[in-house]
């Protein structure tokens, strides 16, 4: 039993990682109907940012992580900006290419500079952090992980709900016409959800680093899995987003726990074959219906 909640709270932990990534993915699919295969790259692109910072930069912890959030954020619009905006009216299919062609862009930077080689982050975090409930043991980085998430869900549920900008967010996700009929700046937003995409990506990519060291190849990989995530939870819902990531969390660490480490990589994309083929908008998706 002790085992079990080990591997519950291991993979709820995950979990929210890879649910919050998702949640990026999904915003730039509701505002621009865009599949980002660059996202991957983008969990990278943090995750050795913040390592330059700490190493090479020699700044302290917390300014090097606000930093690279910050620095992630002007990144994303800055792609939007340059790449994504001169493609705004040409066919779908223009825009998915360009983002596999920045996903190597990006991964050939990343290996210029550090290479394919796998580096660690200093040990900052205390075990002061780490929490033991009876027989089950909380590693540190998994307290810090569900700490950082509940906050990002926080000022995100907030940010939608409150503000200006995550009103017009929600409208042009709804109806991109009808938002820009009633004076929404629709670029604005699409840029806004390219930055805040890299953002959380960023922020997860670091934690992922943190948990298994920093390497291109292996962050690269673990982008792939938004694609079961978002399509498990539905491609349009950042709450199916969340409610994906964990189910595909813990289905990870249960296989790994009590299968095989082997299959664990396995079993994100056996559930994206039988979500395909049973329910294809996904838990939380709306079906789509034309008529002729």
């Amino acid at each position: 039993m002790d085992f079990f909640l080990q591997l519950l709270v291991n993979g709820i932990c995950v979990g929210l990682l890879y649910g919050i990534s998702a949640m990026g993915f999904v915003m730039i699919f509701k505002s621009s109907s865009v599949l980002n295969f660059a996202h991957g790259e983008l969990l990278a692109l943090g995750a050795f940012f913040f390592l330059a910072l700490i190493t090479w930069a020699k700044i302290p912890i917390l300014p090097a992580f606000i930093l690279t959030l910050v620095g992630c954020f002007i990144l994303g619009f800055l792609i939007e900006k340059f790449f994504l905006r001169p493609l705004v009216g040409e066919k779908l299919i223009f825009v998915i290419m360009l983002t596999v062609g920045l996903a190597f862009m990006f991964k050939g930077f990343i290996l210029l500079i550090w290479g394919g080689n796998l580096y660690t982050y200093p040990d900052f975090l205390g075990e002061t952090l780490a929490l033991n409930l009876g027989k089950i043991h909380i590693a540190p980085v998994y307290t810090a992980t569900m700490g950082i998430s509940a906050v990002i869900l926080i000022i995100f549920g907030l940010f939608f709900k409150k503000s200006s900008q995550g009103i017009y967010m929600r409208s042009v996700a709804d109806n991109q016409k009808a938002a820009l009929s009633l004076g929404v700046h629709v670029r604005r937003v699409f840029a806004l959800s390219w930055a805040i995409a890299a953002l959380v990506a960023s922020m997860s990519g670091i934690v992922l680093g943190i948990m298994n060291g920093v390497n291109v190849h292996d962050l690269s990989s673990i982008g792939l899995k938004v694609f079961p995530v978002v399509i498990l939870g539905g491609l349009d819902s950042i709450a199916g987003a969340i409610i994906g990531g964990i189910i595909i969390g813990l289905l990870e660490t249960f296989t790994g726990g009590y299968l095989s480490p082997s299959l664990r990589d396995v079993v994100p994309y056996i559930v994206l074959v039988f979500i395909l083929l049973i329910k294809p908008y996904g838990l939380f998706g709306l079906v789509e219906i034309e008529r002729v």
